[in-house]
C-alpha cells in the first residue's frame, strides 16, 4: 500500500500566506496541515509516500525529509495545474502495480483508516453535507455500493460530498482510465478530474463502497482554518505547559505555543496557537494562529492569522497577514 498525497495547488484562497508558504504547511494546532494527515497515514502502518508537488514544492520537499527521514518518500513534479487526474497520473510509475491511498493535500478526517485499508474493495470517503453542489458528489444503491460519482454537479441527486479520501485496489484500471480522459480531453470544469476516471472505472464494473468519515475539516480559507484549529486544539488538548515561566501572563486553554517564544504582560487564548520562537508583549491574542519567528507589541487581536517573521504594533483588529510582513499602526 502506497499513500499518495497531492499538494501541488497554490492555495489562492489562503493568500498572502501561500505566495510564500504552501498550503499543506500552514500551522494548525500546533503542527501544520502535511503532519496532521501524515501522522494519521503512519499510525494507519502505511510507511511509503509519494507527494505530487508543484508550487514551493521544494519546501514540501525539504519539510517532509526532515520530519519523517525513516518513511520511503517520492516527490513527482506537477508542472502545470491541470487537475487532481492529471496530479494522480504523474505517480503511475511509481505505483506500479500496488494498491493506494489518495488523501488530497488539505483534507483532515477522521475516521477508521484501519478499516479502510482492510476493506475487500476499493473505498471512497464520504459526508452528508448542505451544499454538495461544490463537491464531488456520489450516488448509492439501496446496498450502499457507489453506483456514480459526477464532480461538482448542477442538479445532485445525492448530499454525500466525497471528502478527498480514496483507496483503490484497481490501479491498473484507474491509470488507464486517468491516461484515456486526458488524451480524449475530458474535462470538468476546466480540469482533468480524479472524479471522471472513478466513475470510469465504476462503468467498466469496479465495485467501491462508500465509507462515512465522522469529522472532515476545512482548511482551505481563513475563518475555517481558524474554526479547525479550534476544534484540533480541544481534540488534541494541547494546553500551554503551566510551568513555564510566561512573566506576568495568562493562559486561557486550550493553547498550542512553541519553542523559544518570549511572552510577557499578555493574555492568550483560548483558541491560539502560536509558532516557534514568536515574542509576545503586552497583548491580547484569542482565537488565532501566529507564525513562528513574528513580534506583537501592544496589540489585541481575535480571529487572525498572522505569518512568520511578522512584526505588529499597536492595534485592534481582525488581521491576515503573510510573512514577512511589518506593520505599525501605533
Amino acid at each position: 500500500m502506497k499513500a499518495i498525497i497531492p499538494v501541488a495547488g497554490a492555495g489562492t484562497k489562503l493568500r498572502p500566506h501561500t505566495y510564500t508558504q504552501p498550503k499543506a504547511l500552514i500551522p494548525l494546532a500546533g503542527r501544520t496541515i502535511l503532519s496532521i494527515i501524515v501522522d494519521q497515514l503512519v499510525e494507519a502502518g502505511i510507511r511509503e509516500f509519494v507527494f505530487v508537488v508543484g508550487y514551493l514544492g521544494e519546501k514540501i520537499q525539504h519539510y517532509v525529509e526532515q520530519k519523517y527521514p525513516d518513511l520511503t518518500c517520492h516527490f513527482v513534479q506537477q508542472n502545470s495545474r491541470e487537475g487532481t487526474g492529471h496530479a494522480i497520473l504523474l505517480t503511475r510509475e511509481i505505483v506500479e502495480n500496488d494498491e493506494i491511498l489518495i488523501v488530497l493535500g488539505d483534507t483532515i478526517v477522521e475516521c477508521d483508516l484501519l478499516e479502510v485499508l482492510h476493506a475487500p474493495y476499493s473505498m471512497l470517503g464520504l459526508k452528508k453535507v448542505d451544499d454538495p453542489r461544490n463537491f464531488g458528489v456520489a450516488e448509492l444503491d439501496e446496498n450502499g455500493n457507489i453506483t456514480r460519482v459526477v464532480e461538482k454537479p448542477q442538479i445532485p441527486k445525492s448530499n454525500l460530498a466525497l471528502v478527498g479520501i480514496y483507496k483503490i485496489k484497481e490501479t491498473n484500471l484507474l491509470f488507464e482510465c486517468l491516461q484515456t480522459n486526458i488524451t480524449n480531453k475530458v474535462k470538468s470544469h476546466d480540469e482533468f478530474q480524479l472524479t471522471d476516471a472513478l466513475e470510469c472505472m465504476i462503468e467498466n464494473g469496479v465495485r467501491f463502497n462508500g465509507f462515512k468519515v465522522n469529522n472532515w475539516f476545512d482548511c482551505g480559507r481563513k475563518d475555517t482554518l481558524l474554526e479547525t484549529n479550534a476544534i484540533l486544539l480541544k481534540k488534541y488538548k494541547l494546553a500551554n505547559n503551566p510551568v513555564l515561566p510566561y512573566e506576568n501572563t495568562i493562559i486561557i486553554p486550550p493553547v498550542s505555543i512553541g519553542e523559544g517564544c518570549n511572552i510577557k504582560n499578555s493574555i492568550i487564548g483560548p483558541n491560539v496557537a502560536v509558532g516557534d520562537n514568536t515574542v509576545v508583549n503586552y497583548s491580547i491574542v484569542k482565537d488565532s494562529i501566529i507564525g513562528s519567528f513574528s513580534n506583537l507589541y501592544e496589540v489585541v487581536l481575535k480571529s487572525s492569522l498572522i505569518g512568520s517573521d511578522a512584526n505588529i504594533r499597536g492595534l485592534s483588529q481582525s488581521l491576515n497577514i503573510g510573512d514577512n510582513t511589518e506593520i505599525d499602526l501605533g
